[in-house]
């Protein structure tokens, strides 16, 4: 046996021990980290920097995991770090960070007619936080090309616009920023790499309604588009009179339930509230988007057409709130996510009316989905709050400046009150771990500790009640 081949079974023997000894959940981590690391690597290379621009090893760390969690927040004005390289390098990791890991070399191994093994087929079941296996690569391959779809209608009109509108002055410029606009939203990245955001089209109403819908397209959820295309197909094909009707799935109904939901009781809130204050000099219309945009963007994409430090205490402890809460599963979006609040919210109204399941849709939700909801809610909290308590402690600025920071990473959002890059070292790290446990789910971090293979006590423990409340 040649030396060649005797290293290459050594690799190959190892390979697989590798995988046996370590749970799906704990390799597409790992998989997260090395990307983070390799985005460090890359922000380090000229061809991406501004010539003459400095930023710290902590403070591009920062960045790395910031831009693989597709958060938006950043510890230096990114147009004057990084050149036009720099951001279409951004935009990349983007792509990588909010459709996932596995999404991406998936549909490269689609593209190049190769084989799919089990394992590779498990990875893809625990990035995409499926279920199960079937059609787990037909999701794959559709997702992505709707998705990529939407991105490059949404830049080609995006750069028609801001050239036609007189935002730039030619062809190029604009449907950089164009397409640079069209993949932050639909991604929910929320980058600014302008230096003001998106404030120069904050009274353009269709550009504001399209930028909020291709946040709703990144953050429903990935099923969820999937059932809709579905859908849609068989409504457009001849109708079979032996063809049974459409059923939405659940986990579809619940997250598009959610979502329209903490949409509408958002925009109402936050047009309430500010009516008077911050929007006092705009017309009713004015404000009802402004409200809408607001009560959509909250929730993860971090897009703002104003300073958000004008808008009152109790306003920005309902952004807090949307940000925390996030997207649905499944989608680009971090927090504790739609469908854990709305689990939640369906066990408090079962108990309120002294039922012992959760049924909603004429579905009953299983047990522990619903022990999931909470123990990741509870969790997510108590992590949050200790944050809070813990900035407070170690970071000289208001209360809200933390609240608002601390929840922004959590729900991968991006929004600051500005304190981003006045923390200290360790502040940033602090900052850095939420937006990473944000990305990948509360859930997946408690897992990522529990070892592959669990051993069952074989027995049970005698029941008995206790006094609670």
């Amino acid at each position: 046996m040649s030396l060649e081949r005797k290293i290459r079974l050594f690799f190959r023997r190892n390979r697989l021990f590798f995988y046996q000894r370590i749970s799906s959940i704990q390799i597409i981590v790992s998989y997260y980290i090395v990307m983070t690391i390799v985005a460090l690597g890359l922000f380090y290379l000229p061809i991406f920097r501004q010539s003459g621009s400095e930023a710290s090893f902590i403070d591009l760390l920062f960045m790395a995991v910031s831009t693989i969690s597709v958060t938006g927040l950043s510890t230096f004005p990114i147009n004057e770090v990084f050149n036009q390289n720099g951001v279409v390098l951004l935009s990349i990791l983007f792509q990588i960070g909010g459709l996932g890991i596995m999404m991406i070399s998936t549909f490269f191994f689609i593209v190049s007619n190769r084989k799919i093994s089990l394992k590779q087929r498990q990875l893809i079941m625990t990035d995409m936080n499926q279920p199960r296996l079937s059609g787990i690569v037909n999701l794959i391959r559709t997702t992505f090309l709707i998705l990529i779809s939407f991105q490059i209608i949404g830049g080609i009109i995006f750069g028609i616009h801001f050239k036609v509108k007189g935002f730039y002055d030619n062809w190029f410029d604009a449907f950089f920023n164009g397409f640079y606009q069209a993949i932050s939203a639909v991604t929910n990245s929320g980058f600014d790499v302008t230096g003001h955001s998106i404030v120069p089209y904050a009274e353009n109403v269709g550009f504001l309604l399209a930028i909020m819908f291709l946040i709703f397209i990144g953050g429903i959820g990935f099923p969820v588009i999937m059932d809709f295309r579905s859908w849609f197909l068989q409504k457009i094909k001849k109708k079979d009179l032996h063809q049974l009707p459409f059923r939405f799935s659940l986990f579809t109904k619940i997250s598009v339930s959610s979502f329209v939901i903490l949409f509408i009781g958002g925009t109402i809130v936050i047009f309430l509230l500010e009516k008077n204050y911050m929007f006092q000099n705009s017309s009713f219309f004015e404000t009802l988007i402004t409200s809408m945009f607001y009560s959509a963007t909250t929730r993860n994409a971090g897009l703002q057409i104003h300073d958000i430090s004008d808008f009152q205490t109790t306003t920005l402890l309902i952004f807090s709130m949307l940000m925390f809460i996030g997207c649905s599963p499944s989608s680009v979006g971090g927090g504790v996510r739609t469908t854990t609040v709305m689990i939640i919210g369906l066990y408090l109204f079962s108990f309120l009316k002294s039922e012992s399941r959760v049924n909603v849709f004429g579905r009953q939700i299983d047990n522990n989905d619903v022990q999931k909801a909470v123990i990741v809610f509870m969790l997510s909290l108590a992590m949050c709050f200790s944050s809070v308590i813990i900035l407070t402690a170690t970071e000289d600025f208001s209360l809200i400046s933390i609240i608002v920071e601390v929840a922004s990473a959590f729900g991968t959002t991006g929004m600051s009150l500005g304190i981003t890059a006045d923390l200290s070292n360790f502040g940033k790290l602090v900052i850095g771990m939420l937006m990473f446990i944000g990305r990948i789910g509360m859930l997946y971090t408690l897992l990522l500790f529990v070892p592959k293979e669990t051993r069952d006590l074989g027995y049970e423990y005698p029941t008995e009640k206790i006094i609670i409340g």
